[in-house]
Formats: structure tokens, sequence, C-alpha cells
């Protein structure tokens, strides 16, 4: 369940809670060309071409973009070091920290980035990109393989997806539920092994549960997780 949720709407818990310059195409010397955000640096390298157990999730960072209402959006794996004030801001707002709980310094964030960075990949950290804005935040994860399957009936495969909308101006205008649309596709396309999306939203945040419906997930089953009560949510393959 990789703890914090998403957020749709404002903030939240499957994460889904819902800042720019271009994210260029991978150049030769596998370096990514970022805009001039405060406390980014430009030009910093990628994640390596094949990162450690980069098979359990099929590969996110060769997934390619998706085509939106709002634009051509991308996941790229986060890098701490070019990533970690721009995500520090964002945990930061109070709309995401009510859902998320990672307001506070930097080391704050940089510790949840690291427990995913630092695993075998049943968790992929990444910045989500609109026409090379960075104004996203997703965890995209093995949610059979998380502890979050304790909680429900797992199937082999089941993608999980914690999601922030980083910008107050991205929030509330069919963005969240846009995205949520976007990854799923990516998704169903990369990992042909995987039958459904679980998303694990808390309760209250009600914007956020929303934008899953209009993404077209259902409600499976509310359930006690240990840090909230969740709405948790599918979106099967085949519908």
């Amino acid at each position: 369940m990789n703890t914090p949720a998403p957020q749709a709407g404002p903030g939240d818990g499957a994460r889904l809670v819902p800042a720019g310059g271009a994210l260029g195409d991978r150049a030769d010397d596998d370096t990514v060309e970022l805009p001039p955000t405060p406390g980014r640096a430009p030009g910093l390298p990628l994640p390596p071409a094949e990162p450690a157990g980069a098979e359990l999730l099929d590969a996110v960072h060769r997934w390619g973009p998706a085509r939106t209402p709002h634009g051509e959006f991308r996941l790229v794996p986060v890098v701490p070091e070019r990533d970690l004030a721009l995500l520090t801001g964002w945990m930061n707002d109070p709309v995401t920290a009510e859902f998320w709980e990672l307001d506070g310094p930097a080391e704050r964030t940089a510790e949840h980035l690291r427990a995913q960075l630092d695993g075998d990949g049943r968790s992929v950290p990444c910045l989500g990109t609109l026409d090379g804005r960075p104004m996203s935040y997703w965890e995209v994860y093995r949610a059979d393989l998380d502890p979050l399957a304790r909680h429900y009936p797992a199937r082999p495969h089941d993608t999980g997806l914690h999601l922030l909308l980083g910008a107050a101006e991205d929030r509330g205008r069919g963005t969240g539920t846009a995205l949520l649309r976007a990854v799923v596709e990516l998704v169903l396309a990369h990992r042909p092994r995987c039958g459904r999306l679980i998303a694990e939203p808390d309760i209250r945040n009600v914007r956020s549960i929303a934008a899953f419906h209009r993404a077209g997930f259902r409600t499976l089953q509310e359930s006690e997780l240990p840090d909230k009560r969740a709405a948790l949510v599918v979106r099967d393959r085949d519908r």
C-alpha cells in the first residue's frame, strides 16, 4: 500500500493527490534537460537503463508517452538529486500534507523515496510530466507484493497507483481523471500480465475517489489499513 495514498482533486491517499521547459527525449549521453524549476538542476542523468528489479513492473522507465486532453504525459523515474526540492515543496502544500503526511524537512521526503529506490523494484516513484513540465508525482507498485495484499483478495501482478498533483493550478480541472486514464492505458499496454489496477484513497478524500470513478475504477470495498480507512478501487482490464 506503500503507505501514503492518491489524490485527484486536492490531496490524498491512493495517493491521488493532486510543476516546468520541456523534459526532452533521452539523448545519447543518457541525460535529460529539465526546465529551470527552482531547486532543480537541469541536465542530470536519468536512472540506469535497466534499474535493479525493473522486470517486476515491466520496465516503467521505458513506457514512453500517452496523449491526454492536457498534453503529452510521461512517467519519468525520480532522481533524488534532481527532484527532491520540488517534491519536498509539493509535500509541504497543506492540501497534500493532509493525506500524504510527508510535510516537514527534505529528509522526510528523501527517506520516503529511499525506501522505494533502495528496494527490489516492486515500487517505482516517478514524476509525471505534461509536455515536459513536471506537475505530478506517482508511485507505481506491485500491489500483490505489497502489505496491501493482506487487506483484499489480491491477484498476481495487480498494479497499484499513488498520485499527487503538485501545483494548485493543476487541480480541479479534470486533470487527475485524465492522467489516471493515461496511466491505466500505459500500464495495460506495457504490463500484459496485469489484469487490473488498484488504488486505496483515504475514504475522506471524496474528490480523489470521484476522479478514480470517472477514470473507470469501481469501489471494491472499504478497508481499515494501518494508517487510514481506505476505499479500495479497482480498474479491470476487461470491463
